[in-house]
């Protein structure tokens, strides 16, 4: 029993992660191209930076609450 708590955690350790680099390279992705399409940049690089390492931090408190539930109910 106590492996298939360790597993349950693994898994969503993995999940959590894999989620927010999901997030974190569409919100990348998005952001070089919106400022690069303009005449002049609103933004700089570091600003888009601190804003993926921002939104990596929050979707991972975000995933890191959600996906142990999933995981629990599919492992079931």
């Amino acid at each position: 029993m106590n492996n298939i708590s360790e597993n349950k955690g693994k898994y969503a350790f993995i999940a959590s992660v894999a989620s927010s680099l999901v997030l974190v390279v569409i919100f990348a992705v998005l952001s070089f191209t919106v400022n690069g399409s303009r005449d002049v940049p609103l933004y700089s690089q570091v600003d888009i930076v601190a804003g993926m390492i921002f939104v990596f931090i929050l979707s991972m408190i975000v995933a890191a609450s959600v996906w142990p539930g999933i995981i629990e109910r599919r492992m079931r």
